[in-house]
């Protein structure tokens, strides 16, 4: 008699399957997103004219910004006579995409008469169902200043085979060139903040620094730097192609010999020369406290947050559901917030550029007042033949280029971040999990020297940031490791000789909590309240910032304590130098799920464990 598997044993197999051909998001829970990065999926070089003279695409107010603000809403009234469920509106900046501003073609007949992706898009049914039978729609778009003026176009023909019926007329922001988006880094030093910003400035234009000092005091300036990047300067498509978009200028100044723990506002300005200025609006920020300083420090940590459109644009609904209500939960409790870390696969933007500008708008309010610290991930750095530890494109050609310059990260070469920063009594060691980290590299080397440089009695909250899992995830079934199980061999020795307290990862969308492991085995059967020796490591995935959420596999792993598919971010909390507490919390409500306690003595610090011995000697 034939025996058949049982129904469970098959759902575990085709689980198990799924794991292996596509990896953990293949289980993300239904309705959770599609990870497909919208704007690629126009087929914008196979565009082509159809453009028909009883249609027609306005755009009102014709000049946005008008009172000194960032961003505005336009409104776009659209008739077409043949209309369709897959009509389209298209915003492109410049507003100028037609054919002469593609790259020199040998073959005319094939050259596209598109060149450049638009930055946002809408179906022309979103507003009105009834648009496949009257032919008319009104749709808002929130634009923000993106240094170039804009046009709306209607395309039919669906994303897959689009065809220009329709292009509006030009509206632009009033000062286009403003300075925008500031976001504050730590600098080198614990007594250093560093600002960058984006304008239309270059240099021969405008000199660029930022006015700042005490607060209610008088005010002091200092210069900035300008960078930029171009198009040669992409490894790929569609960042080398149809994602190209000019980034202007970014700016970074250097504000150095801060007080500790005190308020300073600043604004940004650029020098123009004529002897005007050109000035941002202010905002203001509380220096860090001196390294080792006793008082009350909170951290938040994060990562794979991504962006979305407040309008409604672009589907992103499906891409990054969870961006906005991560974002708005951080700006909701921003004063209970010191110091931000972003770990990794910051916007998605996958190649298209113009999405950058888009996230340093959607984060100015937290990057503007705390330090944003972010971590490189796959969707920044990965590339193929570009020297990245993994060779896939999942940057979209931006190859790190793009990242490294639109953040400042205090690290001695931004092509490798790798840094360490220090904010009161924690230390941290950011990795870069997109370059090598076995034993014998370079990074290898920084990791140790960075994890021994801790002053464990001034600092005794060691922490470890990769944006890939290089530790402990339950959401890849094979050794819980997600494919990295060279991370783990490579770099648990270090944790453990070095007594790390927490290590935190992003990548896998989803948020999980392990016992203190070491070697696969808890070393403690604590749950909620840990105290004493520092016998093993805490592992945090903590990915579900804002992308497509991933589901957890099959294998139920014994180090797991804690697992959700949801939303949300950590906040870390320091009391003093023997107490911590770390919160998960979810983005849709800012409420507490997940918590846990350390609490302990600088003896409990030095104290020998398995593998993390200082030599003695039994001399005298």
């Amino acid at each position: 008699m034939e025996r058949f598997p049982s129904m469970e044993c098959v759902l575990i197999l085709l689980s198990l399957l799924q794991c292996l051909r596509f990896g953990p998001a293949a289980v993300a829970n239904a309705g959770n997103g599609d990870g497909v990065q919208p704007l690629s999926k126009i087929a914008i070089h196979k565009a082509v004219y159809a453009l028909h003279g009883n249609a027609s695409v306005r755009a009102n107010p014709i000049v946005l910004g008008t009172k000194g603000g960032d961003s505005d809403w336009v409104t776009v009234e659209v008739e077409c006579p043949k209309p369709s469920d897959d009509d389209w509106i298209a915003v492109f900046s410049p507003a100028n995409f037609n054919s002469s501003t593609c790259p020199p073609s040998g073959d005319m007949e094939e050259s596209p008469h598109v060149c450049s992706a638009p930055i946002k898009y809408k179906y022309a049914n979103d507003s009105n169902a009834e648009y496949n039978k009257t032919g008319r729609a009104s749709l808002k778009f929130q634009l923000i200043n993106q240094r170039e003026d804009f046009s709306f176009a209607l395309f039919s023909g669906g994303l897959s085979d689009p065809k220009l019926v329709a292009v509006s007329n030009v509206i632009s922001f009033a000062n286009p060139k403003a300075p925008l988006y500031p976001r504050l880094s730590q600098g080198k030093s614990w007594n250093e903040m560093t600002v960058t910003w984006t304008s239309g400035y270059n240099i021969i234009e405008a000199v660029p620094f930022v006015e700042w000092g005490l607060k209610g005091e008088s005010q002091t300036r200092s210069p900035a730097g300008t960078l930029t990047f171009h198009q040669n300067s992409m490894c790929g498509p569609p960042a080398r192609t149809v994602g190209w978009r000019d980034p202007g200028f970014i700016h970074t100044s250097f504000l150095k010999d801060l007080w500790p723990n005190s308020v300073y506002t600043y604004k940004l300005g650029h020098k123009l020369l004529n002897g005007s200025y050109v000035w941002s609006k202010s905002y203001s920020f509380k220096s860090s406290p001196y390294p080792g300083q006793d008082s009350l420090q909170r951290v938040v940590i994060f990562g794979d947050m991504g962006k979305a459109e407040r309008d409604g644009s672009n589907e992103y609904s499906n891409y990054q559901p969870g961006s906005l209500n991560t974002t708005d939960q951080l700006i909701k409790d921003l004063k209970n917030i010191d110091i931000v870390f972003h770990i990794g696969d910051i916007t998605y933007s996958n190649g298209y550029i113009s999405q950058w500008d888009q996230f340093t708008s959607q984060v100015e309010p937290i990057a503007s007042t705390v330090p944003y610290m972010i971590a490189s991930g796959n969707h920044e750095r990965d590339a193929p033949n570009s020297g990245s530890f993994y060779d896939g494109n999942d940057s979209g050609g931006e190859c790190g280029v793009v990242a490294e310059t639109m953040f400042y990260v205090p690290a001695e070469n931004r092509a490798k971040f790798w840094y360490s920063t220090d904010y009161g009594m924690f230390h941290f060691c950011i990795a870069d999990s997109e370059h090598d980290w076995r034993e014998g590299s370079e990074q290898y080397k920084f990791i140790e020297k960075c994890l021994a440089s801790a002053d464990r009695q001034k600092q005794p909250w060691l922490i470890f940031v990769a944006h890939r899992v290089l530790g402990y995830s339950s959401s890849y079934w094979r050794s819980g490791s997600f494919g990295e199980p060279m991370g783990r061999e490579s770099l648990q020795g270090l944790w453990q000789k070095y007594k790390v307290d927490i290590a935190f990862f992003g990548h896998i969308h989803n948020y999980e909590r392990t016992c203190p492991v070491y070697q696969d085995q808890c070393v403690n059967t604590e749950k909620s309240h840990y105290s004493g020796a520092v016998n093993g490591t805490i592992h945090i995935v903590v990915g579900g910032g804002g992308s497509h959420l991933s589901g957890f596999g099959p294998i139920q792993t014994s180090w797991s304590l804690y697992k959700d598919s949801d939303f949300g971010f950590v906040k870390l909390t320091a009391f003093n130098h023997s107490s911590l507490l770390l919160e998960y919390k979810k983005s849709s409500d800012g409420k507490v799920y997940d918590s846990f306690t350390i609490s302990r003595e600088y003896r409990d610090v030095l104290a020998c464990v398995h593998d993390g011995c200082e030599p003695t000697t039994l001399g005298s």
